[in-house]
């Protein structure tokens, strides 16, 4: 189930992002969009990095019930983003999403052997979506 907090009105693919949480997990999935001065002061806060970013993941820990976690997207940076590379600020978003749910699900590019990338790639095919966070962030 996936629980949506858009206040910002920022357009998406709800039908594909309801796919992707019920594909991948029964538990429920909150997306919250803030804007980037909230971003940055969320990313000090929990990861130290002083500066905006795109997305990030808050996985609960499991007990029986337990939602999986929240996905915050900076709906500024997406839309910045989406108009820079030329698609759609709902294809950026469900990007984001995907980048963010495999966070929740225990995925973690930072540490892995490239996991993360190959099966974000897959998802990126399958839903015949615009690159990846992480090819963009490789070819960069």
């Amino acid at each position: 189930m996936l629980i949506i907090e858009n206040e910002s009105h920022t357009p998406l693919h709800v039908s594909l992002l309801e796919t992707i949480v019920n594909e991948h997990t029964q538990k429920e999935v909150e997306l919250v969009f803030i804007n980037s001065a909230d971003m940055h002061a969320l990313n000090l806060e929990h990861r130290g990095v002083d500066k905006t970013t795109d997305v990030l993941s808050f996985p609960i820990d499991d007990f029986p019930h337990a939602p999986l976690g929240s996905i915050v997207i900076n709906y500024e940076y997406a839309k910045e983003k989406a108009l820079a590379l030329g698609h759609s600020h709902e294809d950026e978003i469900t990007l984001l999403f995907i980048h963010g749910m495999l966070h929740l699900l225990g995925y973690d590019h930072e540490v892995d052997q490239g996991e993360m990338r190959e099966k974000e790639k897959a998802l990126i095919e399958q839903y015949a979506l615009p690159k990846s966070l992480i090819v963009r962030t490789e070819e960069a």
